[in-house]
């Protein structure tokens, strides 16, 4: 086999083993590159090229010539790519005997930013690089970390759509009495000023009664939807009971404007429900509290006084409204029932 034959074997056989060397003549001049280190210069030609044109030595200090670094060989090297980015790098120099040098080079612990920056591989490193076995490793905590992160966005998911399905009543879709007892308090405590609609239906039992349970149903998903369409997103409006509903209209303490609402309400819920062969009739009956925000109110009081605003208007004859007045009380609690 000829010397040069020779040459290329090595080459090649370096190439395998240690595809970021980087092969000197005797001036300091790079005759050959490994191909994962051509592959972080994808814009230089390191053939030709100058080592210390291509690489800045940070340790050993003060080498800044051939001769002082083939005296450092056998000695660990720390080096930085001139060109962007600057990647760091470690290396090692041999004496190759023909009085140029081999440097291997390595990433170090920029092996993690330069896989990123370069788009590297396990090709791209020796079968017996330890950092095939990092990468590895990388690639699976990467794995079980996007599974860990969809795992807790299901298990968010979750959480929400069961704290959602115990805060709404199920045969409506509208919030139930424990969201509204939660929602209140904070109004209240936070001062911010609301008016609430106590709604009840006039002659549900009736329609229980008479076409059963299901009809009942059809009946309270007509008024939900009657609920619904009479406020705002912003507002609340909530199933407290059987036949009974509460809508909080956030921001409005205007007593036209609350008594406008409930006029619709009680029109729109008079409304004939079909159902099956025959239709349903209900209407409703409204009791108004204003909580202004400025007053020291409790959540229990405003309800007692919608309340009593509610059968007033029962007493009055049903289908109707009442804004509640401190005097409503002077004959005590009114028994109307539905």
């Amino acid at each position: 086999m000829s010397e040069l034959d020779q040459i290329c074997e090595m080459t090649q056989m370096l190439d395998v083993m240690c595809p970021m060397h980087v092969q000197l003549d005797k001036e300091g001049r790079i005759t050959h590159a490994g191909p994962t280190l051509t592959k972080i210069f994808p814009d230089q030609a390191l053939i030709g090229a100058g080592f210390f044109d291509v690489f800045e030595l940070n340790r050993p200090h003060a080498i800044t010539s051939m001769s002082r670094l083939m005296a450092s060989a056998g000695k660990k090297l720390h080096l930085k790519k001139r060109s962007d980015p600057p990647t760091g790098l470690k290396g090692v120099l041999m004496h190759d005997g023909k009085g140029g040098a081999v440097v291997n080079l390595s990433f170090g612990i920029s092996i993690l930013d330069a896989v990123r920056d370069y788009d590297l591989n396990a090709a791209d490193f020796a079968a017996t690089d330890l950092t095939i076995e990092m990468l590895y490793l990388v690639e699976a905590k990467s794995a079980a970390m996007e599974a860990s992160r969809k795992l807790n966005q299901r298990l968010q998911g979750a959480k929400v759509a069961a704290e959602e399905q115990a805060y709404t009543d199920t045969l409506t879709g509208l919030k139930n009495r424990r969201a509204l007892d939660l929602i209140l308090p904070r109004l209240v405590e936070a001062r911010k000023p609301f008016g609430l609609l106590h709604v009840d239906l006039d002659f549900f039992k009736e329609v229980n009664d008479t076409k059963g349970h299901a009809a009942g149903d059809v009946v309270l998903q007509h008024v939900a939807r009657v609920l619904v369409e009479s406020s705002r997103d912003a507002d609340v409006v909530a199933r407290v009971g059987g036949d009974e509903f509460v809508l909080v209209i956030k921001g409005n303490t205007d007593e036209e404007v609350l008594g406008r609402i409930s006029e619709r309400i009680i029109k729109e819920v008079e409304a004939p429900v079909p159902y099956k062969d025959a239709v349903c009739e209900v209407s409703a009956s409204v009791g108004i509290s204003i909580y202004t925000g400025t007053a020291d109110t409790s959540v229990e009081e405003l309800m007692d006084d919608a309340d009593t605003a509610l059968y007033a208007s029962k007493h009055d004859g049903r289908a109707t409204f009442t804004l509640y007045r401190p005097e409503l009380r002077e004959n005590g609690p009114l028994a109307v029932g539905s």
